[in-house]
């Protein structure tokens, strides 16, 4: 294989990027959602973040994965607001 050639189906590395952006927010709603005290509303989150992900798995343009992880972020800083008074 040449220099700077990508094998088929390689991600670039913007790609990659992305990927990797997406999974660190997925662990960290998941880390998040585990602090949640109540079992029924802990299970309905992780299903509801599951679906959410698997809904979008295969969202390709760039503009669209980038507003998604915003408001996954946004969404995110929200439940650690939320949980953060239910603690106080």
């Amino acid at each position: 294989m040449a220099a700077g050639r990508l094998p088929p189906g390689a991600l670039s590395l913007r790609q990659f990027l992305r990927r990797q952006q997406v999974l660190q927010l997925y662990r960290q709603l998941l880390r998040a959602i585990r602090q949640v005290p109540a079992e029924a509303d802990r299970r309905y989150l992780q299903e509801w973040a599951r679906e959410e992900f698997r809904r979008n798995k295969g969202a390709t343009e760039e503009d669209a994965i980038r507003m998604m992880i915003t408001q996954g972020n946004r969404q995110l800083q929200e439940l650690q607001r939320a949980l953060k008074l239910a603690k106080s």
